[in-house]
């Protein structure tokens, strides 16, 4: 019950941010979901470090007022509470709390307090909340929120309408929530700002069917709990689908979260989600920035090899622009099978999945994992750089399977996509999944898209890891097996032809072959008299 009413609560108050936006003409406006994403930022960490601090101090829990009590103590007994909080919450000040600022909301100039108060908590909290970019510039928390509104005279009225709904009530009785709780919240913060917006560098959401079934496969059931201190890499992560469910299946404290993405939002957005999960301690190895000609995470002067990768890369993009830089000798063993030539007529139409793929093969681990939505075409390509991509996987022996998704699992989307399987200590068995059939089909808008049960996410997952064949659904074959038919990493091409065998007595076979020669001979003589109607039609044509 307290996870339904708080969920209301919190969506309720993400409606009333969008409200106010909305009313200060800032509705679908670009800098909206800056507002939103960073207003619903500072009401968590003002809540979390409420939490935290009462748990440390018990007369805090106990006061009418707690900020008020916590105003009070020395400057000795405030630094000693700070130092004993958890690395994942911010360090606040008694001037940086909701309340304070809502005390403080009829004085003049509220809207700069307001922005230095973010701005003082971003630079306090610096070092372990701030993202970077590949050329080492640090993103830091806030923004100064009212610069977004045009005029002057309305920005102490917007931001008191921000804290107004600010503190109405608190989180604080739902840190205790577990990740489905904090997957719900996220994804209804950022649903109207983490679509398939039309643009060069449109960000993708993966459907958290799809994340759960890639989480299921890459950390078993029977291998939760036992894995621990891995690094985990998406390199192009958007805003952490992926990542979130496999670490939620790892465990938050036991891996560490490595990213980078060419979008300042998606990185935004990681960010968020890396707070509410209990992943503060992976913010810093967030990178905004171009994976594919900058990769960032290093040891090193060589890139980082990681223990689990996942990705959902753009399939197609134009990037033109840096496709021969590339090109170079440094980066031959890293894609491995070839870089695609621009299109003389469709630079968008780049396939630049061929890229990030070559990039994940080439950083995993030995002895790692990884997990990439690819479109269905690459499984079966008869030349090129997929085929290339596939020989490679094959011959090193490094392949776990392939699910095929059913049409339309992204709404987004009209391509077919499948989900690679990589295990570079796979020396056994392949498993391949045809899962196309599955799903009801739903409108989702102006789109249609098909929605997986539960039950069927849980047969894909159970069929993979138990490596079972069912008929006309998954195969499981050899490596020499997947060579001899091209290297296809199609389930349909492996399935057996089935004859069905009926025993029938010698008179019911002479009646089934006189109804055959029966039907034939009717056949003939409908064939004779068109023959003669054909002839009787042309001798009756004359030249006019």
């Amino acid at each position: 019950m307290v996870e339904l009413e708080f969920q209301q609560k919190t969506k309720s108050l993400i409606d009333s941010l969008k409200s106010i936006c909305a009313n200060y003409g800032l509705g679908n406006d670009g800098n909206e979901f800056k507002i939103i994403t960073q207003t619903f930022l500072y009401k968590f960490l003002n809540d979390k470090f409420a939490f935290e601090a009462k748990k440390i101090d018990p007369t805090l829990a106990q006061a009418d007022k707690w900020e008020e009590a916590l105003a009070k103590l020395s400057a000795d007994d405030l630094e000693m509470l700070q130092l004993q909080l958890g690395p994942d919450t911010a360090r606040l000040k008694p001037s940086h709390f909701i309340n304070y600022l809502f005390s403080q909301q009829n004085a003049p100039d509220f809207a700069k307090l307001f922005d230095d108060t973010l701005m003082d908590i971003a630079i306090s909290n610096n070092d372990v909340f701030a993202v970077k970019t590949d050329g080492g510039a640090k993103v830091v928390l806030f923004d100064r929120l009212s610069n977004y509104i045009a005029d002057d005279s309305k920005r102490d009225e917007f931001c008191r309408a921000l804290i107004n709904k600010l503190v109405e009530f608190s989180f604080e009785r739902i840190f205790n929530q577990k990740f489905d709780f904090y997957a719900t919240i996220f994804e209804y913060l950022i649903k109207d700002y983490n679509s398939n917006s039309g643009g060069k560098y449109a960000e993708y959401y993966t459907p958290h069917a799809v994340a759960r079934i890639m989480a299921a496969i890459l950390v078993p059931e029977d291998q939760r709990g036992i894995v621990k201190n891995v690094s985990v890499y998406d390199p192009s992560a958007g805003s952490g689908t992926l990542l979130m469910n496999v670490a939620h299946a790892i465990g938050e404290n036991r891996c560490t979260i490595y990213t980078q993405d060419i979008s300042q939002k998606s990185s935004n957005l990681l960010r968020l989600n890396l707070i509410l999960n209990n992943l503060v301690h992976s913010i810093p190895n967030v990178v905004q920035g171009n994976t594919l000609l900058h990769p960032s995470h290093k040891d090193g002067s060589e890139l980082k090899r990681f223990d689990y990768i996942v990705s959902n890369p753009p399939f197609k993009m134009d990037f033109s622009d840096f496709r021969d830089d590339l090109d170079t000798k440094a980066n031959k063993e890293r894609f491995f099978a070839g870089i695609p030539k621009i299109k003389a007529k469709a630079t968008d139409k780049m396939e630049i999945y061929q890229l990030f793929l070559q990039h994940i093969i080439y950083s995993l681990k030995s002895g790692g994992k990884a997990a990439v939505v690819v479109p269905t075409g690459f499984i079966t390509a008869q030349s090129g750089i997929d085929k290339g991509i596939r020989e490679h996987l094959v011959n090193k022996q490094m392949l776990a399977g392939v699910v095929s998704m059913p049409s339309n699992i992204f709404a987004t989307t009209g391509t077919n996509v499948s989900i690679l399987f990589i295990d570079t200590l796979n020396l056994g068995k392949v498993v391949l999944i045809d899962a196309s059939n599955l799903g009801e089909k739903i409108k989702d808008g102006k789109n249609q898209k098909t929605v997986l049960t539960a039950a069927e996410e849980q047969r894909i997952i159970d069929v993979f890891n138990g490596e079972q064949q069912q008929d006309d659904f998954s195969v499981v074959v050899s490596y020499r097996d997947i060579a001899a038919k091209n290297y296809s990493l199609s389930a349909g091409q492996y399935f057996d032809v089935k004859i069905e065998y009926v025993d029938i007595t010698p008179e019911q076979f002479a009646s089934k072959m006189q109804a055959f020669s029966d039907n034939l001979d009717s056949l003939f003589s409908q064939s004779r008299e068109l023959e003669v109607e054909i002839k009787k039609q042309l001798a009756g044509l004359k030249y006019e």
